[in-house]
Protein backbone atom coordinates (compact mmCIF):
# COMPACT_ATOMS: atom_id res chain seq x y z
CA UNK A 1 0.00 0.00 0.00
CA UNK A 2 1.26 3.46 -0.86
CA UNK A 3 1.90 5.81 2.03
CA UNK A 4 2.01 9.61 2.06
CA UNK A 5 4.24 11.25 4.66
CA UNK A 6 3.10 14.69 5.81
CA UNK A 7 4.69 17.14 8.25
CA UNK A 8 2.44 19.41 10.30
CA UNK A 9 2.76 21.91 13.11
CA UNK A 10 0.25 22.19 15.96
CA UNK A 11 0.35 24.83 18.69
CA UNK A 12 1.46 23.35 22.01
CA UNK A 13 -0.62 23.96 25.11
CA UNK A 14 2.35 25.90 26.54
CA UNK A 15 1.32 28.82 24.31
CA UNK A 16 4.89 29.24 23.06
CA UNK A 17 5.93 26.31 20.88
CA UNK A 18 4.51 24.56 17.85
CA UNK A 19 4.68 20.79 18.04
CA UNK A 20 6.57 19.33 15.07
CA UNK A 21 4.56 16.33 13.93
CA UNK A 22 4.58 13.71 11.20
CA UNK A 23 1.67 11.81 9.68
CA UNK A 24 1.97 8.55 7.73
CA UNK A 25 -1.23 8.38 5.70
CA UNK A 26 -2.28 5.19 3.90
CA UNK A 27 -3.85 5.27 0.47
CA UNK A 28 -7.47 4.22 0.49
CA UNK A 29 -9.70 3.49 3.45
CA UNK A 30 -8.21 4.28 6.86
CA UNK A 31 -8.70 1.59 9.52
CA UNK A 32 -8.06 3.98 12.37
CA UNK A 33 -5.69 6.46 13.93
CA UNK A 34 -2.51 5.22 15.63
CA UNK A 35 -0.83 7.80 17.87
CA UNK A 36 2.82 7.21 18.87
CA UNK A 37 4.22 9.11 21.87
CA UNK A 38 8.02 8.92 21.99
CA UNK A 39 10.37 8.62 24.93
CA UNK A 40 12.99 10.72 26.70
CA UNK A 41 15.80 12.30 24.66
CA UNK A 42 14.64 11.01 21.30
CA UNK A 43 12.27 12.14 18.53
CA UNK A 44 9.69 10.86 16.06
CA UNK A 45 12.29 10.29 13.36
CA UNK A 46 13.38 7.16 15.25
CA UNK A 47 9.96 5.63 14.59
CA UNK A 48 9.95 6.04 10.81
CA UNK A 49 10.04 2.34 9.91
CA UNK A 50 7.41 1.44 12.49
CA UNK A 51 5.06 4.20 11.38
CA UNK A 52 5.58 3.32 7.73
CA UNK A 53 4.63 -0.29 8.47
CA UNK A 54 1.53 0.71 10.42
CA UNK A 55 0.42 2.93 7.53
CA UNK A 56 0.99 0.09 5.07
CA UNK A 57 -1.42 -1.93 7.21
CA UNK A 58 -4.06 0.77 6.79
CA UNK A 59 -3.55 2.86 9.92
CA UNK A 60 -2.97 6.60 9.83
CA UNK A 61 0.06 6.68 12.12
CA UNK A 62 1.21 9.94 13.64
CA UNK A 63 3.28 11.56 16.37
CA UNK A 64 5.21 14.69 17.25
CA UNK A 65 8.38 15.80 19.02
CA UNK A 66 7.76 16.70 22.66
CA UNK A 67 8.54 20.05 24.19
CA UNK A 68 12.31 20.19 24.67
CA UNK A 69 12.85 17.58 21.96
CA UNK A 70 13.60 17.33 18.27
CA UNK A 71 12.22 19.93 15.91
CA UNK A 72 9.72 21.27 18.46
CA UNK A 73 12.64 22.91 20.31
CA UNK A 74 13.29 26.34 18.82
CA UNK A 75 17.05 25.84 19.08
CA UNK A 76 19.60 23.47 20.60
CA UNK A 77 19.63 25.36 23.90
CA UNK A 78 16.04 24.21 24.50
CA UNK A 79 16.82 20.52 24.12
CA UNK A 80 16.26 18.82 27.45
CA UNK A 81 14.17 21.65 28.94
CA UNK A 82 10.39 21.16 29.07
CA UNK A 83 9.01 24.19 30.89
CA UNK A 84 9.55 26.54 33.81
CA UNK A 85 6.55 25.06 35.64
CA UNK A 86 4.39 21.92 35.35
CA UNK A 87 6.24 20.59 32.33
CA UNK A 88 5.04 17.07 33.13
CA UNK A 89 1.41 18.15 32.73
CA UNK A 90 2.09 20.09 29.53
CA UNK A 91 3.50 16.89 28.01
CA UNK A 92 0.26 15.08 28.87
CA UNK A 93 -2.01 17.86 27.63
CA UNK A 94 -0.15 18.05 24.32
CA UNK A 95 -1.28 14.47 23.63
CA UNK A 96 -4.84 15.77 23.46
CA UNK A 97 -3.91 18.96 21.60
CA UNK A 98 -2.18 17.08 18.80
CA UNK A 99 -4.58 14.14 18.59
CA UNK A 100 -7.55 16.51 18.48
CA UNK A 101 -6.04 18.27 15.47
CA UNK A 102 -5.49 15.00 13.61
CA UNK A 103 -8.87 13.51 14.55
CA UNK A 104 -10.68 16.66 13.51
CA UNK A 105 -9.19 16.47 10.01
CA UNK A 106 -9.27 12.71 9.42
CA UNK A 107 -12.27 11.47 11.38
CA UNK A 108 -13.21 11.68 15.04
CA UNK A 109 -15.33 8.55 14.60
CA UNK A 110 -12.35 6.38 13.66
CA UNK A 111 -10.78 4.05 16.24
CA UNK A 112 -8.03 5.85 18.13
CA UNK A 113 -5.10 3.80 19.42
CA UNK A 114 -2.66 5.53 21.77
CA UNK A 115 0.84 4.10 22.31
CA UNK A 116 3.57 5.51 24.52
CA UNK A 117 7.13 4.24 24.86
CA UNK A 118 9.35 4.64 27.96
CA UNK A 119 8.82 8.24 29.18
CA UNK A 120 6.05 8.36 26.60
CA UNK A 121 4.38 5.48 28.43
CA UNK A 122 4.17 7.61 31.57
CA UNK A 123 2.70 10.43 29.51
CA UNK A 124 -0.01 8.33 27.84
CA UNK A 125 -0.97 6.68 31.12
CA UNK A 126 -1.77 10.10 32.57
CA UNK A 127 -3.24 11.45 29.33
CA UNK A 128 -5.63 8.48 29.13
CA UNK A 129 -6.72 9.17 32.69
CA UNK A 130 -7.21 12.92 32.38
CA UNK A 131 -7.40 14.17 28.80
CA UNK A 132 -8.14 11.60 26.09
CA UNK A 133 -10.21 8.42 25.74
CA UNK A 134 -8.42 6.05 23.37
CA UNK A 135 -10.14 3.03 21.87
CA UNK A 136 -7.07 1.04 22.88
CA UNK A 137 -4.00 1.85 24.95
CA UNK A 138 -0.50 0.43 24.42
CA UNK A 139 1.88 0.97 27.35
CA UNK A 140 5.38 0.08 26.18
CA UNK A 141 8.63 0.02 28.16
CA UNK A 142 7.06 1.61 31.22
CA UNK A 143 8.01 1.55 34.90
CA UNK A 144 6.26 0.73 38.13
CA UNK A 145 6.14 2.54 41.47
CA UNK A 146 9.49 3.72 42.77
CA UNK A 147 9.95 4.46 46.49
CA UNK A 148 12.86 6.75 45.61
CA UNK A 149 10.58 9.21 43.78
CA UNK A 150 10.06 11.65 46.65
CA UNK A 151 13.69 11.59 47.85
CA UNK A 152 14.69 12.02 44.22
CA UNK A 153 12.50 15.10 43.85
CA UNK A 154 14.01 16.55 47.02
CA UNK A 155 17.52 15.99 45.67
CA UNK A 156 16.62 17.53 42.32
CA UNK A 157 15.12 20.54 44.10
CA UNK A 158 18.36 21.01 46.05
CA UNK A 159 20.50 20.90 42.90
CA UNK A 160 18.08 23.28 41.18
CA UNK A 161 18.31 25.68 44.13
CA UNK A 162 22.09 25.96 43.78
CA UNK A 163 22.54 25.71 40.02
CA UNK A 164 19.25 26.72 38.40
CA UNK A 165 16.55 24.91 36.44
CA UNK A 166 18.53 24.69 33.19
CA UNK A 167 21.61 23.15 34.73
CA UNK A 168 22.75 19.75 33.42
CA UNK A 169 23.87 17.76 36.45
CA UNK A 170 26.30 14.90 35.89
CA UNK A 171 25.65 13.90 39.49
CA UNK A 172 21.89 13.54 38.99
CA UNK A 173 22.40 11.74 35.69
CA UNK A 174 24.61 9.20 37.43
CA UNK A 175 22.23 8.76 40.36
CA UNK A 176 19.17 8.27 38.14
CA UNK A 177 20.57 6.36 35.17
CA UNK A 178 24.06 5.22 36.15
CA UNK A 179 22.99 1.66 36.89
CA UNK A 180 21.05 1.07 33.67
CA UNK A 181 23.96 -0.59 31.86
CA UNK A 182 25.29 -2.70 34.72
CA UNK A 183 23.73 -5.93 33.41
CA UNK A 184 25.03 -5.45 29.89
CA UNK A 185 28.70 -6.47 29.47
CA UNK A 186 28.82 -5.27 25.86
CA UNK A 187 28.32 -1.65 26.93
CA UNK A 188 31.45 0.20 25.77
CA UNK A 189 32.41 3.83 25.05
CA UNK A 190 32.17 3.01 21.33
CA UNK A 191 28.74 1.36 21.64
CA UNK A 192 27.16 2.81 24.78
CA UNK A 193 23.59 2.70 26.06
CA UNK A 194 23.48 -1.10 25.77
CA UNK A 195 20.31 -1.20 27.85
CA UNK A 196 18.41 0.44 24.99
CA UNK A 197 18.91 -2.35 22.44
CA UNK A 198 21.09 -5.31 21.51
CA UNK A 199 21.48 -3.84 18.01
CA UNK A 200 24.88 -2.13 17.99
CA UNK A 201 24.15 -0.30 14.72
CA UNK A 202 21.12 1.34 16.30
CA UNK A 203 23.16 2.33 19.35
CA UNK A 204 25.77 4.01 17.16
CA UNK A 205 23.09 5.81 15.17
CA UNK A 206 21.47 6.92 18.42
CA UNK A 207 24.71 8.37 19.76
CA UNK A 208 25.39 10.19 16.47
CA UNK A 209 21.96 11.86 16.54
CA UNK A 210 22.03 15.34 18.09
CA UNK A 211 18.37 14.94 18.97
CA UNK A 212 19.24 11.91 21.11
CA UNK A 213 22.54 12.62 22.81
CA UNK A 214 21.55 15.74 24.77
CA UNK A 215 20.91 15.46 28.52
CA UNK A 216 17.84 16.47 30.48
CA UNK A 217 18.19 19.66 32.44
CA UNK A 218 17.42 19.68 36.17
CA UNK A 219 13.81 20.85 35.86
CA UNK A 220 13.08 18.26 33.17
CA UNK A 221 14.40 15.50 35.43
CA UNK A 222 11.84 16.64 38.00
CA UNK A 223 9.14 16.45 35.32
CA UNK A 224 10.24 12.91 34.49
CA UNK A 225 10.08 11.80 38.12
CA UNK A 226 6.66 13.39 38.55
CA UNK A 227 5.34 11.62 35.47
CA UNK A 228 6.54 8.31 36.85
CA UNK A 229 5.21 9.04 40.34
CA UNK A 230 1.77 10.27 39.29
CA UNK A 231 1.03 7.48 36.80
CA UNK A 232 1.77 4.91 39.51
CA UNK A 233 -0.36 6.41 42.25
CA UNK A 234 -3.37 4.35 43.47
CA UNK A 235 -5.81 6.94 42.10
CA UNK A 236 -4.53 6.36 38.57
CA UNK A 237 -5.50 2.71 38.65
CA UNK A 238 -8.92 3.61 40.06
CA UNK A 239 -9.68 6.45 37.67
CA UNK A 240 -8.55 4.88 34.41
CA UNK A 241 -11.51 3.78 32.28
CA UNK A 242 -11.49 -0.01 32.67
CA UNK A 243 -13.35 -0.45 29.39
CA UNK A 244 -10.19 0.51 27.48
CA UNK A 245 -8.32 -2.60 26.28
CA UNK A 246 -4.68 -2.29 27.33
CA UNK A 247 -1.56 -3.94 25.92
CA UNK A 248 1.27 -3.80 28.47
CA UNK A 249 4.60 -4.73 26.88
CA UNK A 250 8.17 -4.50 28.11
CA UNK A 251 11.57 -6.09 27.63
CA UNK A 252 12.39 -8.53 30.42
CA UNK A 253 15.83 -6.89 30.75
CA UNK A 254 14.58 -3.30 30.66
CA UNK A 255 15.82 -1.42 33.76
CA UNK A 256 12.99 1.13 33.40
CA UNK A 257 10.58 -1.69 34.26
CA UNK A 258 12.91 -3.03 36.98
CA UNK A 259 13.64 -6.08 34.82
CA UNK A 260 9.99 -7.10 34.76
CA UNK A 261 9.23 -6.59 38.46
CA UNK A 262 7.72 -3.15 37.96
CA UNK A 263 5.67 -4.37 35.01
CA UNK A 264 4.22 -7.17 37.14
CA UNK A 265 3.16 -4.61 39.75
CA UNK A 266 1.41 -2.49 37.13
CA UNK A 267 -0.35 -5.55 35.70
CA UNK A 268 -1.50 -6.63 39.16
Amino acid sequence: MEVTVKSIRVASCDGVHRLAGTLYIPTGEIKGLFHVVHGMTEHMGRYESFMQRMAEEGWLCFGYDHLGHGHTANDDSELGFIAHKNGWDLLCRDVKVFSDAVRKEYGEELPYVLMGHSMGSFIVRLAAEKYVKPSRLIIMGTGGPNPAADPGLALIWLVKLFYGERHVSKFLQKVMFGGYNKKFPDNTPETPSAWLTNDIDIRIKYMDDKFCKFKFKVSALADLVRLMKYCNRPDWYKRLDRRIPILLVSGKDDPVGDYGKGIAKIYA
